[in-house]
């Protein structure tokens, strides 16, 4: 039925054109963004606020441009988002928590030559040293700038304008096959890259989870996002899914605030919620009594669900759905449902997305996950050929993950490259991490691996368990039938386990944590 409910023709358009047609189905007074400073803003007001701040921002910027977007997860961001879109030009998604290195270099490989943010978000969020980084060769446009440009003609040429949308903008809309946005992956296992995604791509992905999930969402339901709109997760599944089908967004700038986002949501009777791990042990923790109540579903990525979490939610009644994406993907590729639910799995893959296992050396059980669908990107920027994308062969996408397919669902064994092999047998950093957290389930741990002369790698715990020592873990392991091989070699307690802004563990952080203290081990 999902695969029937999806129309991969009809997805074919841009997605400017798509919100459009969620208007004239849903209606312009139906409230599309809340954040919280609770002005909700509608969707008509919506199109008319990205008509017209979009062709003062076209008048500054050139047609297909790439326009760095510096912004936190509110209303503006939203707006300017749409903005950008109806005017043809391709927001490129700016990681502010990444550092100036990083936010440097994404500039350069996008070939950034303006920069939309907002004072009060540098000034609250300090990154003076990030937008001096930036600026430079570039143009900075703050958006409270260009709001004072904005005359009363401008809003009456806007109303006009949203009353025949289509027409107005015609002339520098792209076509569905265009960029439309660029992200940068979060760099968990090596250098950064700029991933440019087609209109084609995220309205599709938007669809197909809609039709995948068909009879557990509907427009009644409010979408909670605290996940930046500089990952994925939080663009796509966050904010497009629910923005492209007529339900409210609430948007929250951090999903790190894990007192205030509980509360947004008990004031908001918010239905739906999406986050991490990381984030949902924090909200359930902080969150006061029936803060949580009004949650029916949760959607999980980016990293695996432990127990104990499920446990701190089971009070509230909240069902909890893992999922599984990556940015090259739109980013999602499956998710559990209602419907079609099952422990140890990611849920089955959304419909039109065709699956393949490519044999890995040492790995008996399943294969290295390649994908191929309308969701899968136009390529990656090219770093050596600027203005170059360099597409997927053959529209086939390497995920890097280590999958087993049992009746269409998905179980995750762990990425390619987080395997270690240990005496000549490949073992799953993914499947050691598993172990531990049955026999201390209640901190978080990593598991890398490190060269080791003898055996070519030793497996190095890094964990927030204080008391965290290997004679036990060995002694509870065994008892438990896990092999020896398992066991790590060396264990470092740290405070906390080192964290991306999106939720996601930093591995390659933690790796060189491990590696830096390799000699007190």
């Amino acid at each position: 039925m999902a695969v029937s409910s999806f129309d991969a023709a009809g997805a074919r358009i841009t997605i400017f054109r798509a919100l459009l047609q969620t208007v004239a189905k849903h209606g312009r007074k139906r409230i599309a963004f809340e954040d919280p400073e609770r002005k909700p803003v509608s969707y008509g007001n919506l199109v008319l606020g990205a008509l017209v701040l979009g062709r003062k921002l076209a008048a500054m910027t050139g047609a297909r441009e790439h326009v760095g977007v510096l912004l936190p997860n509110m209303q503006g961001m939203g707006v300017t988002l749409f903005a950008l879109l109806a005017y043809g030009r391709v927001p490129a998604m700016l990681n502010f928590t990444a550092g100036v290195r990083n936010l440097k270099a994404a500039g350069e490989l996008a070939q950034l030559k303006t920069i939309l943010t907002s004072r009060r978000f540098v000034d609250q969020g300090k990154l003076d040293e990030e937008i001096a980084a930036l600026g430079e060769g570039r143009q900075v446009v703050y958006l409270e700038d260009v709001r004072k440009q904005i005359t009363s003609l401008d809003k009456a040429l806007g109303a006009l304008m949203s009353l025949v949308p289509g027409l107005a903008h015609r002339q520098h809309e792209a076509g569905p096959d265009d960029p439309a946005v660029i992200l940068f992956t979060s760099g968990t296992e090596g250098k950064p890259k700029g991933v440019v995604l087609s209109h084609a791509n995220i309205v599709s992905n938007a669809r197909q989870v809609f039709a995948h999930a068909a009879g557990a969402i509907s427009e009644r339901d409010v979408f909670m996002n605290p996940l930046p709109a500089f990952h994925s997760f939080g663009l796509t599944a966050g904010m497009m899914v629910p923005l492209l089908h007529g339900m409210k967004v609430v948007l929250y700038p951090s999903p790190l605030h894990y007192k205030q986002v509980p509360k947004l949501i008990r004031e908001t009777k918010a239905t739906f919620l999406l986050a991490t791990d990381t984030f949902l042990q924090g909200y359930a923790r902080a969150a006061d009594a029936d803060d949580l109540s009004s949650v029916r579903y949760v959607v999980a990525g980016a990293e695996r669900v432990k127990p104990e979490t499920r446990r701190m939610w089971e009070p509230y009644g909240t069902t909890i759905l893992e999922g599984y994406g990556c940015t090259e993907c739109s980013p999602v590729l499956a998710v559990n449902t209602p419907a079609a639910i099952r422990d140890a799995t990611v849920g089955k893959l959304l419909p039109s997305i065709e699956a393949k296992l490519e044999p890995v050396e040492g790995i008996h059980e399943g294969g290295r996950l390649t994908v191929r669908g309308p969701n899968v990107m136009l390529g990656y920027l090219d770093a050596e050929q600027p203005g170059r994308v360099v597409p997927p062969e053959g529209g086939w996408h390497d995920t890097g993950d280590i999958v087993v397919l049992d009746d269409g669902f998905v179980a995750i064994r762990g990425r390619a490259k987080r395997f270690a092999k240990l005496g000549g047998e490949m073992v799953s950093l993914a499947a050691v991490e598993s172990m531990i957290a049955k026999i201390w389930p209640d901190q978080n741990h990593v598991v890398v691996g490190l060269p080791d002369a003898r055996k070519g790698e030793q497996l190095v715990l890094v964990t927030e368990k204080p008391d965290a020592d290997r004679a036990a873990l060995q002694e509870a392991a065994k008892a438990e039938g896990f092999p020896e091989l398992w066991v790590p070699r060396a264990i470092l307690v740290t405070q906390a386990i080192p964290v991306l802004g999106n939720g996601k563990i930093d591995y390659g952080s933690t790796r060189e944590l491990a590696a830096s203290r390799r000699s007190l081990l």
